[in-house]
């Protein structure tokens, strides 16, 4: 494996739910002149592989996470963009089961939570 691709998994596992940009700027700590492509094309070929997850929250850029193959959701603050993972409630994947499958072998669902993180609520109350 490259050096930028070690860097970008550490990045990554470093800080859960990161953007390209953050973990840009955590990769060039150790790689100073690590070029964007090169953190790209990691990323890319780290989620192809299936050692990195890509989420995007609607109304959001891309995000990563090195926590992969447990099929977990998240929860997502509609005021600061806060990011947390959620456990499935029932089980082994896909933890939820379609009324109707309409014939597609389903292996994963992927839910996302709204709403206020503790932060938020705490400031939107007082």
């Amino acid at each position: 494996m490259t050096r930028p691709r070690v860097a970008v998994l550490g990045a990554v596992h470093a800080h859960p739910h990161a953007d390209t940009d953050s973990i840009i700027g955590a990769v060039r700590r150790d790689l100073p002149k690590v070029s964007h492509q090169a953190v790209y094309d990691s990323l890319h070929t780290l989620t192809a592989a299936g050692l990195v997850r890509r989420i995007q929250p609607s109304g959001s850029v891309a995000r990563y996470e090195s926590r992969v193959g447990d099929n977990h959701h998240h929860i997502v603050c509609r005021s600061c963009g806060t990011i947390a993972d959620a456990d499935c409630a029932a089980g082994e994947a896909p933890c939820l089961t379609a009324s109707d499958d309409r014939g597609f072998s389903i292996d994963e669902a992927e839910v996302i939570y709204w709403g206020l993180c503790p932060d938020c609520s705490t400031t939107q109350s007082s």
